[in-house]
C-alpha cells in the first residue's frame, strides 16, 4: 500500500514539475513576444516621427537646395558656418571673422552657407535657440538673413536665461529694415520652427557636434581666424 502511495506521489510531484516548466516557457515566450513587439511599435513610431520632421519643413528663401542653410556668393569655394544665436563663441566669431566671410563674398572667392542649428536649447528656459533661428528664417524671406543674424549677436542673451522674447526679436528685426507686419507674423506664428528641426537634425547627421564649426569644401576648420579662413580658401581653389 504504501509502495502504491509513494509511487502516486512520485508521479504527481513529475506532474506537478512538468506544469510549472511548462508555466514557465509559457512565462518566457509570452514576455519575448512582448518585447518584440515593443521593439516593432518603438521602430516604426520613429520611422514615423522622422519621416515627419524631415518631410514637412518649409524653407525660407535663399536656402541651399539641400535645405539646411541660408546661401550668401557663388564663389568656387563652399565655406559652411554652423552656428547658434545663444554660443558665446559663436558670437565671439562672428566679431572676429564675420567681416573676413563677408568679404570673401564680395570678391567672389566663396559661397558661404550659414546654418543656424539649434543646439542650445537647454541652455534657455524659452527655446531659445530654436526661435531665433526660425526667427532668421523670417529675416532670409525678407532678404535680410545677415543683417538680422549680426544684430542678434550683438543683442546675445546670457546662457541660462530665457533669452530675447518674440517681441524682441520682432524689434530686432525692424530695426535692420524688416517690415514689423510681415516679419512680425512670420516670428509670432513660428513659420520657420519646422525649417529650424530640419536644419539640426542634418547638422547632426553631419557629425556636427558643436558651434561655431566651420568647414571649407567640406573640410573642417580648427582655429577659423581671419587668416586661416583666407589660408584655406586659396588653398581649395587652387
Amino acid at each position: 500500500m504504501s509502495s502504491r502511495k509513494g509511487k502516486r506521489d512520485a508521479a504527481r510531484v513529475v506532474r506537478e514539475q512538468l506544469a510549472r516548466e511548462r508555466r514557465r516557457r509559457r512565462t518566457i515566450w509570452v514576455s519575448a513576444a512582448a518585447v518584440v513587439v515593443l521593439v516593432i511599435a518603438g521602430v516604426v513610431g520613429w520611422v514615423v516621427w522622422s519621416n515627419q520632421r524631415s518631410d514637412t519643413f518649409t524653407t525660407p528663401p535663399g536656402a541651399n537646395a539641400a535645405g539646411t542653410g541660408i546661401v550668401t556668393g557663388g564663389g568656387p569655394v563652399t565655406v559652411d558656418v554652423y552656428e547658434d544665436f545663444i554660443c558665446p563663441a559663436c558670437h565671439q566669431f562672428e566679431q572676429t571673422s564675420g567681416a573676413t566671410l563677408e568679404q570673401l563674398v564680395t570678391d567672389n572667392r566663396a559661397k558661404v552657407v550659414y546654418h543656424p542649428v539649434a543646439y542650445l536649447n537647454r541652455f534657455s528656459t524659452t527655446d531659445y535657440s530654436s526661435r531665433s533661428s526660425a526667427a532668421s528664417g523670417c529675416a532670409a524671406a525678407g532678404g535680410k538673413f545677415r543683417e538680422y543674424a549680426k544684430a542678434l549677436f550683438a543683442k546675445q542673451p546670457p546662457e541660462g536665461s530665457a533669452g530675447l522674447s518674440n517681441d524682441e526679436l520682432i524689434d530686432v528685426g525692424a530695426g535692420v529694415g524688416l517690415d514689423r507686419g510681415s516679419f512680425g507674423g512670420c516670428v509670432k506664428d513660428g513659420t520657420y520652427r519646422t525649417w529650424t528641426d530640419h536644419v539640426t537634425d542634418e547638422a547632426s547627421r553631419s557629425k556636427v557636434t558643436g558651434t561655431p564649426t566651420i568647414m571649407v569644401n567640406g573640410q573642417p576648420l580648427e582655429n577659423p581666424t581671419p587668416d586661416a579662413l583666407n589660408a584655406a580658401v586659396a588653398a581649395a581653389g587652387k
